[in-house]
């Protein structure tokens, strides 16, 4: 069974950078592709960015990350961290990590149909 758990959320003003991670196990990490989302107040969840099981496959979504998050891989805490610098009250959000399988994915949530963490609060203000 693949678990995921989000960790790093907070408060923090404009401008200044949060660490999230998504901790799992050994193997989900070497078997799945990691994908990490937000979901605003009133916003239908987005993706943000996700790296693929192998690690030779990163994807941002421009739109949302604009040069500022770096996603990452650390297999030997089994984590993949999403880290954010610069940031902006659209920000603000709840954010997922989420796991699919197999080799042909887009990051976009309907792709990671399979498992989902419970999220962590990300809040940008001043």
């Amino acid at each position: 069974q693949v678990q995921l758990t989000e960790y790093g959320g907070g408060s923090v003003q404009p401008g200044g950078s949060l660490r999230l991670s998504c901790a799992t196990s050994a193997a989900t990490l070497r078997n799945y592709n990691i994908g990490w989302f937000r979901q605003a107040p009133g916003k239908e969840r987005e993706g943000v960015s996700c790296i693929s099981r192998d690690g030779n496959r990163v994807d941002y979504i421009d739109a949302v990350v604009k040069g500022r998050f770096t996603i990452s891989r650390d297999n030997a805490a089994s984590t993949v961290n999403l880290q954010m610098n610069n940031l902006k009250p659209e920000d603000t959000g709840v954010y997922y990590c989420a796991a699919v399988s197999g080799e042909t994915y887009q990051c976009r949530p309907r792709w990671f149909d399979e498992t989902w963490g419970q999220g962590t609060l990300v809040t940008v203000s001043s």
